[in-house]
Protein backbone atom coordinates (compact mmCIF):
# COMPACT_ATOMS: atom_id res chain seq x y z
CA UNK A 1 0.00 0.00 0.00
CA UNK A 2 1.65 3.63 -0.87
CA UNK A 3 2.19 6.45 1.52
CA UNK A 4 -0.53 8.36 0.01
CA UNK A 5 -3.64 5.81 0.35
CA UNK A 6 -2.17 5.39 4.13
CA UNK A 7 -2.45 8.89 5.02
CA UNK A 8 -6.15 9.30 3.55
CA UNK A 9 -7.38 6.02 5.58
CA UNK A 10 -6.29 7.67 8.79
CA UNK A 11 -7.77 10.83 8.19
CA UNK A 12 -11.12 9.44 8.69
CA UNK A 13 -10.19 8.24 12.02
CA UNK A 14 -8.59 11.73 13.25
CA UNK A 15 -12.51 13.17 13.01
CA UNK A 16 -13.84 10.08 14.53
CA UNK A 17 -11.37 10.23 17.57
CA UNK A 18 -11.73 14.56 17.97
CA UNK A 19 -15.14 14.29 17.71
CA UNK A 20 -15.41 11.30 20.79
CA UNK A 21 -12.43 13.33 23.03
CA UNK A 22 -14.25 16.54 22.49
CA UNK A 23 -17.51 16.65 24.19
CA UNK A 24 -15.30 15.44 27.58
CA UNK A 25 -12.41 18.11 27.23
CA UNK A 26 -15.57 20.75 26.75
CA UNK A 27 -17.81 19.21 29.93
CA UNK A 28 -14.17 19.37 32.13
CA UNK A 29 -13.40 22.99 30.81
CA UNK A 30 -17.20 24.30 31.65
CA UNK A 31 -16.81 22.13 34.57
CA UNK A 32 -13.82 24.26 35.85
CA UNK A 33 -15.14 27.25 34.83
CA UNK A 34 -18.70 26.80 36.98
CA UNK A 35 -16.39 25.63 40.23
CA UNK A 36 -13.80 28.41 39.79
CA UNK A 37 -16.73 30.73 39.76
CA UNK A 38 -18.26 29.46 42.71
CA UNK A 39 -14.83 29.45 44.85
CA UNK A 40 -14.59 33.12 43.70
CA UNK A 41 -18.39 33.64 44.75
CA UNK A 42 -17.63 32.03 47.82
CA UNK A 43 -14.43 33.92 48.62
CA UNK A 44 -15.96 37.12 48.09
CA UNK A 45 -18.47 36.36 50.36
CA UNK A 46 -16.17 35.56 52.59
CA UNK A 47 -14.24 38.76 52.47
CA UNK A 48 -17.46 40.73 52.61
CA UNK A 49 -17.88 39.53 55.88
CA UNK A 50 -14.94 40.02 57.78
CA UNK A 51 -14.59 43.14 56.54
CA UNK A 52 -18.76 43.90 57.61
CA UNK A 53 -17.35 42.64 61.24
CA UNK A 54 -13.95 44.59 61.20
CA UNK A 55 -16.20 48.04 61.09
CA UNK A 56 -18.98 46.05 63.49
CA UNK A 57 -16.29 45.40 65.93
CA UNK A 58 -14.46 48.93 66.10
CA UNK A 59 -17.38 51.16 66.50
CA UNK A 60 -19.06 52.51 69.70
CA UNK A 61 -21.79 54.36 67.90
CA UNK A 62 -25.58 53.05 67.63
CA UNK A 63 -25.36 53.45 63.62
CA UNK A 64 -22.49 50.88 63.40
CA UNK A 65 -25.21 48.15 61.41
CA UNK A 66 -24.91 51.14 58.26
CA UNK A 67 -21.21 51.16 58.55
CA UNK A 68 -21.52 47.04 58.44
CA UNK A 69 -23.58 47.92 55.58
CA UNK A 70 -21.88 49.81 53.71
CA UNK A 71 -18.27 47.75 54.36
CA UNK A 72 -20.27 44.80 52.66
CA UNK A 73 -21.54 47.25 50.01
CA UNK A 74 -17.96 48.20 49.05
CA UNK A 75 -16.34 44.30 48.76
CA UNK A 76 -19.53 43.00 47.38
CA UNK A 77 -19.43 45.66 44.32
CA UNK A 78 -15.65 45.55 43.70
CA UNK A 79 -16.78 41.88 43.05
CA UNK A 80 -19.66 42.82 40.76
CA UNK A 81 -22.51 41.88 42.99
CA UNK A 82 -25.20 43.52 43.27
CA UNK A 83 -26.85 44.91 46.42
CA UNK A 84 -29.81 42.91 45.68
CA UNK A 85 -28.44 39.65 45.03
CA UNK A 86 -27.46 38.95 48.54
CA UNK A 87 -28.22 39.27 52.48
CA UNK A 88 -26.66 40.19 55.49
CA UNK A 89 -27.34 39.86 59.00
CA UNK A 90 -25.69 41.33 62.15
CA UNK A 91 -26.09 38.63 65.39
CA UNK A 92 -24.69 37.45 68.34
CA UNK A 93 -23.93 33.89 69.25
CA UNK A 94 -27.30 33.19 69.95
CA UNK A 95 -28.35 33.92 66.16
CA UNK A 96 -30.11 36.88 67.35
CA UNK A 97 -30.52 39.96 65.44
CA UNK A 98 -28.25 42.73 67.03
CA UNK A 99 -26.80 46.60 67.06
CA UNK A 100 -23.37 46.45 66.64
CA UNK A 101 -22.13 49.37 68.02
CA UNK A 102 -24.49 48.75 71.05
CA UNK A 103 -22.94 45.63 72.26
CA UNK A 104 -20.18 45.57 75.33
CA UNK A 105 -16.65 44.36 74.92
CA UNK A 106 -15.74 41.09 74.48
CA UNK A 107 -19.17 40.56 73.04
CA UNK A 108 -18.99 37.98 69.69
CA UNK A 109 -20.27 39.65 66.68
CA UNK A 110 -21.51 37.30 63.63
CA UNK A 111 -21.62 38.73 60.48
CA UNK A 112 -23.61 36.44 57.82
CA UNK A 113 -23.47 37.25 53.93
CA UNK A 114 -25.09 34.78 51.78
CA UNK A 115 -26.61 34.85 48.30
CA UNK A 116 -28.47 31.90 46.83
CA UNK A 117 -26.20 30.75 43.24
CA UNK A 118 -28.42 31.16 40.51
CA UNK A 119 -28.79 34.59 41.71
CA UNK A 120 -25.01 35.32 41.16
CA UNK A 121 -23.71 32.23 39.37
CA UNK A 122 -22.19 31.01 36.34
CA UNK A 123 -23.65 27.93 35.64
CA UNK A 124 -22.73 26.20 32.03
CA UNK A 125 -23.35 22.82 32.94
CA UNK A 126 -25.78 23.41 35.93
CA UNK A 127 -23.54 21.22 38.27
CA UNK A 128 -23.78 23.14 41.02
CA UNK A 129 -28.17 23.99 41.59
CA UNK A 130 -29.54 27.02 41.29
CA UNK A 131 -30.86 27.07 44.51
CA UNK A 132 -27.53 26.14 46.46
CA UNK A 133 -27.05 28.42 49.30
CA UNK A 134 -23.76 30.33 49.37
CA UNK A 135 -22.56 31.60 52.79
CA UNK A 136 -19.18 33.71 54.48
CA UNK A 137 -19.78 34.06 58.38
CA UNK A 138 -17.36 35.93 60.42
CA UNK A 139 -17.34 36.06 64.08
CA UNK A 140 -14.88 38.81 65.86
CA UNK A 141 -15.34 40.07 69.26
CA UNK A 142 -16.03 43.90 69.96
CA UNK A 143 -13.34 46.06 71.26
CA UNK A 144 -13.67 47.70 74.19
Amino acid sequence: MSLRKRSQSRRGSSVLEAALVFPILLSLSFGCVEFGHYFFIKHTLQAAAREGARAAVTSASADANTLVDAAIKTTMNNAGIIDANYSRTVQNTSNANIVAGTQTAGTAIVIRVQCTWGTVGVRPLGVIGSGKLVIGTTTMRKEG
